[in-house]
């Protein structure tokens, strides 16, 4: 037998049909020992244990392994059988070979059958048509001239430039990744500098070329190559040629258009025709030589090239210029360097078809050739033999972009839709990508991991995980924050609602769930109790070097996996609220703020350290599942388990967030709350005022409303006698943290007003005690004529430290009681006291709060505060003074509230452009200490009970919506967050 064994692992195959395979005579006795005749055989059938056998034989004489055998045999003369919707593929090869192709890794198709995972999905204003993907970046281009850059490690978009006043319609990168190339239909091609998102080089052409569709760039000959719409391809040196500049011609007038009709009328230009993009300056321009121009390159448009260095047989170590166009034909072109890479014709792939059948996107992959047609269709050639191995009827609709890597190809059409094909191009798998059409694709890698991004006309990029999909010996394993955010995917997906006994059973799996989390990580495990059925505490320890951990502070974190109520009823929220989704570098999910995703970042900094065996002290995890209903059965339930806890040394708490959306803080000081419900009954039932309304009869809703206005002042002071003995005074040391953060706010938003106003709002926010009226409920129906029986109202009172929650709970009731019987009403009074939480205040010159500002300085670095002001695309509305129902504005300034300090940061996150100025001078180090944020129950309980000093870092940003619609978490504040508990896990415990 004679076997040829191919020198690439280009992949393809076709239809099961007559095969011819060149056999080694060396290895003739395959074929001998099954009764063939000896010597070179031209099988017509071809079985799967002879192919097997000789496999066997030549892994022995060439001591390679076998995938590698099966990916380098060579198919000759494969029929072509064109496929159908719904039989688009079956396999080419025998059953054997399919069992043997699987038998390496997981094997099986219903892997390979999986739709594949979004990751994220970026918003933009405008269509995407042209995506391209370095090592660290996508970069997209949009119908509005812009090229927007995302960040590849965090999704966030670094950069829109704005290069060209027509869509752009193509991107190339330098193999370097140093150059990035952009064409338009303003019939210019840019070069940019990936570097500093600056232009270096305009080219355009002499000739009228109409859109620029497509364009590529020989890195050894230094010449770019671009396709129009004129039908030519042009070439240009980029670094010998003499600048000169823009024609008029280019500059908003078209040769169209603008021109003269009868009579030398001229269509007047429509306003802002002259504008040129704000970043399409500097850099040398070129103008193409006239004579580097093929005309009719093809007999149609030119939509799509590559340049092809290893997939051309005859041209194999040279670079090969490939190109289709809109008159169905594939050219391949020789680069000629003595001729300043002039183009000249090497052959044509034509399959016969008749005009119309468009070529809109081609790729390559070894040497077979793949081409995205018109009316649904896929083309497959091998470049070897030059024949047309297979034609895939992909899709019903166009397919405008295709992209081939990990051994599939995939096929995106106009409707929106992505198809997947194994190498028997059989359709494994297809899902709905877009809303739109898909208009670009790319495939590539991330830190060794295979993404497929794709572009449509909705307004976004998509970014597909394609790695539980695709056919490789050995998949490199999940980096630890691609674990993180798949762990917390999951845990977001447990409906841990503690507040609704429907999901009880979901809070149980959840806590369970949780629980394996822990155990995989290394960590001892344990199920706490709670009392009244209320959902258990989980005890975690993960437990450092027995050498030094005795010697060593331990470290207590506390976290709840409980919820609020979520539902999408109204179509308020993005997505799914338990089923995480990645948008515009935010993970969108119930609980991804508060407080899943801290208490995964905690998880994995721990997990990080154990396997780098640098944990040098336990660190115990409390994670409790009632925290959102006010932490019932938590403190009995630590008590009770108290000895199984053991010491502990300090405090960690991840629940709160920023103050806005830039600056990182730390959080030292909590405010208390007292949650009560004043209610007023008297003995009548509900009576109809015109019929027993007088001013005789004690109304209970009357006397509730005189009684909640003796609370407090016009000026929001409370009347409880003694009320603000206890709180303390400001020092000049707080005072100073107050300047700073005012100084933050107001250098980034002016438009907040005078800094020592901010300063006094948050103070009366943080640090004064205060009083509010929540709701009023009735008895009776609802209706205008009834005096109901039954008044009642739920108030709170929200403390500062040393206030302490039960005496002033007792000065409440006793004030409200005293004040009700001066009404001398017949009505009855009660009040219930239904939640007290202690304020907390931590010192901030500890070293645990030390330690996390040296982490936070060491992660988030300098933080950049912008010379000039950008409006947020969320803003409060305004109030006219003629909006107010009775006429009257005002009276004082609205106070500073968390909203407000929210609004202007959530969209300007980082550099909207590449020419942001950044005033250096204003870059801040430390973090902001702050007292923002809700009541914790617990984290008072926890000081008392080990005693042992807390402190809260926050993970979120303002913006972040916990407890509302739309609860998110930006992945670096994710990833950051863990890698700042991990330098503080790992340090803490030596101080």
């Amino acid at each position: 037998m004679h076997l040829a064994i191919r020198s690439d692992c280009s992949e393809g195959w076709g239809r099961r049909g007559s095969w011819q395979w060149d056999v080694e005579e060396s290895l003739s006795n395959a074929g001998q020992e099954h009764g063939q005749a000896s010597g070179v055989i031209r099988a017509a059938s071809l079985e799967g244990e002879i192919l097997n056998h000789a496999i066997t034989l030549i892994r022995r004489q060439h001591n390679i392994n076998k995938m590698d055998c099966l990916l380098r045999f060579r198919m000759f003369k494969m029929p072509i059988d064109k496929g159908s919707e719904t039989d688009e593929a079956s396999s080419s090869l025998p059953n054997s070979y399919q069992r043997d192709f699987y038998s390496k890794g997981e094997s099986s198709d219903n892997k390979h059958d999986a739709v594949p995972t979004l990751s994220q999905r970026l918003r933009n204003t405008n269509s995407i048509l042209a995506i391209v993907i370095s090592d660290d970046h996508i970069y997209a281009g949009t119908q509005a001239g812009e090229i927007v850059v995302y960040s590849l490690r965090t999704y966030e978009k670094k950069a829109v430039i704005e290069g060209h006043r027509g869509s752009v319609l193509g991107l190339h990168l330098s193999q370097d990744q140093t150059l990035l190339f952009s064409c338009s239909g303003d019939r210019i091609v840019n070069i940019w500098s990936t570097k500093t998102l600056k232009r270096v080089y305009c080219l355009y052409s002499s000739f009228d070329v109409g859109d620029v569709f497509c364009v590529a760039y020989s890195a050894s000959l230094e010449t770019a190559y671009l396709g129009a719409q004129n039908t030519t391809i042009q070439w240009c040196k980029i670094s010998q040629q003499a600048p000169s500049a823009i024609p008029t011609s280019l500059r908003g007038n078209d040769r169209f258009f603008d021109s003269r009709g009868p009579g030398g009328v001229q269509t007047p230009k429509p306003a802002g025709s002259d504008y040129i993009p704000r970043h399409a300056k500097g850099g040398d321009v070129i103008e193409i030589d006239k004579e580097k121009v093929r005309h009719f390159a093809h007999y149609g448009y030119v939509y799509c090239m590559l340049l092809a260095k290893e997939g051309v047989p005859e041209r194999y170590g040279e670079e090969t210029l490939v190109t289709g166009g809109g008159d169905g034909v594939i050219k391949l072109w020789k680069l000629d360097a003595d001729d300043g890479g002039a183009i000249q014709e090497l052959y044509t792939l034509d399959d016969g078809r008749e005009e119309g059948h468009s070529i809109l996107s081609i790729a390559m992959d070894g040497t077979f050739l793949y081409s995205g047609r018109s009316r649904g269709e896929v083309d497959v050639w091998d470049l070897e033999t030059r024949q047309l191995v297979r034609n895939l009827k992909a899709h019903r609709d166009d397919v405008l972009t295709i992209s081939v890597g990990g051994n599939f190809l995939f096929t995106a059409a106009v409707n929106g839709e992505v198809r997947k094909y194994d190498r028997q191009y059989q359709l494994k798998t297809g899902w709905k990508a877009h809303d739109g059409r898909i208009l670009a694709s790319a495939f590539s890698f991330n830190n060794s991991r295979p993404i497929y991004v794709t572009g449509s006309n909705d307004n976004s990029v998509a970014i597909w995980d394609v790695s539980d999909c695709i056919r490789l010996s050995v998949l490199p394993s999940r980096t630890s924050n691609e674990q993180l955010v798949e762990l917390l995917r999951r845990f977001v997906a447990c409906k841990t609602v503690s507040s609704d006994y429907r999901h009880k059973a979901d809070c149980r799996r959840g806590a369970s769930w949780l629980r394996s989390v822990f155990k995989n990580f290394g960590a001892s495990t344990e199920m706490l109790a709670a009392e009244d059925g209320c959902n258990p505490v989980i005890l975690a320890r993960f437990r450092g070097n027995p050498a030094t951990a005795a010697q060593r502070k331990k470290i207590l974190f506390y976290g709840h996996y409980d919820v609020v109520a979520a539902n999408n009823d109204s179509g308020k929220w993005l997505t799914d609220p338990f089923n995480m989704q990645g948008i515009d570098g935010y993970l969108y999910g119930r609980g991804t703020s508060d407080n899943k995703g801290p208490i995964m970042a905690a998880i994995f900094a721990c997990a990080e350290l154990m396997s780098e065996q640098a944990l040098a002290s336990d660190i115990i995890f409390l994670i409790e599942g009632e925290e959102e209903c006010g932490s019932r059965g938590f403190e009995r339930a630590v008590q009770a388990s108290k000895s199984k806890i053991g010491d502990v040394d300090w405090i960690l708490l991840a629940n709160s967030y920023w103050l806005d959306d830039r600056i990182p803080c730390l959080t030292y000081g909590l405010r208390g709350v007292i949650h009560a419900t004043v209610s007023v009954e008297s003995n009548h039932p509900d009576l109809h005022s015109g019929v027993d309304g007088s001013a005789q009869l004690d109304e209970a809703l009357k006397d509730l409303v005189l009684l909640l206005g003796t609370l407090s002042g016009k000026n929001g002071e409370v009347n409880i006698p003694g009320f603000y003995d206890a709180v303390p005074d400001l020092s000049e040391e707080e005072a100073e943290l107050y300047d700073d953060i005012t100084n933050a706010l107001v250098s980034r938003n002016p438009d907040l007003g005078d800094p020592e106003t901010i300063a006094k709002s948050l103070m009366r926010r943080w640090r004064e005690a205060s009083l509010t009226i929540h709701r009023f409920q009735t008895s009776g129906p609802d209706n205008a004529t009834i005096i109901p029986r039954m008044a009642k109202a739920a108030i709170s009172i929200r403390l500062v430290p040393n206030q302490e929650a039960t005496q002033v709970s007792e000065a409440l009731e006793a004030y409200l009681r005293d004040q009700f019987q001066k009404l001398e009403t017949s009505n009855i009074l009660d009040v219930s006291i239904d939640h007290k939480a202690e304020p907390w205040l931590g010192d901030f010159r500890n070293d645990i709060f030390q330690t996390l500002e040296a982490a936070i300085m060491e992660e988030w670095g300098p933080i950049e505060q912008f010379s000039h002001r950008r409006k947020s695309s969320v803003h409060p509305p305004n109030l006219s003074l003629s909006s107010r129902p009775n006429g009257h504005g005002a009276t004082k300034p609205s106070p500073t509230t968390s909203k407000t300090l929210a609004n202007g940061s959530v969209e300007p996150l980082t550099p909207l452009t590449p020419m942001t100025e950044v005033t250096k001078s204003r870059q801040r180090q430390k973090p902001l200490y702050i007292r923002e944020g809700g009541s914790i129950p617990a984290i008072r309980f926890l000081e008392k009970e080990f005693g042992a000093p807390a402190a809260h870092f926050p993970c979120g940003q303002a913006s972040d919506s916990a407890h509302l619609d739309n609860e998110r978490l930006r992945l670096v504040n994710l990833v950051k967050s863990k890698n700042i508990m991990k330098k503080v896990f790992r340090e803490l415990p030596e101080k």
